[in-house]
């Protein structure tokens, strides 16, 4: 998967491509293996690394915030089964009101 803006209008229609590029450009070589391209939204530690790399490192939110919005990204993209990494982050900045920082 290499459209990570398709597949993030999937879920956004009018989702800003410059914020993808820097969501991308952050996870960096972590993209280039298909297993830590996907986030295991069934894995509470896969989830944990989640919020605390990207929820309270990048976007400087912890705590039930941020489990908040992991949850409701993971309900959003539950019929995805190859929930990709970037459109995952991309939803949890957005539900936190936060793809400003990014």
């Amino acid at each position: 998967m290499t459209d990570y803006l398709a597949d993030v209008k999937k879920y956004d229609a009018d989702a800003d491509e410059g914020v993808v590029n820097k969501i991308v450009k952050y996870l960096g070589i972590a993209l280039r293996n298909r297993d830590s391209a996907l986030v295991s939204s069934s894995d509470p530690e896969e989830l944990a690394r989640v919020k605390s790399g990207w929820c309270a490192k990048k976007l400087g939110v912890d705590g039930a915030e941020a489990d908040a919005a992991i949850d409701a990204t993971a309900k959003a993209m539950a019929a995805d089964r190859s929930k990709s990494r970037v459109t995952f982050y991309y939803l949890v900045a957005k539900h936190l009101g936060k793809l400003e920082t990014v």
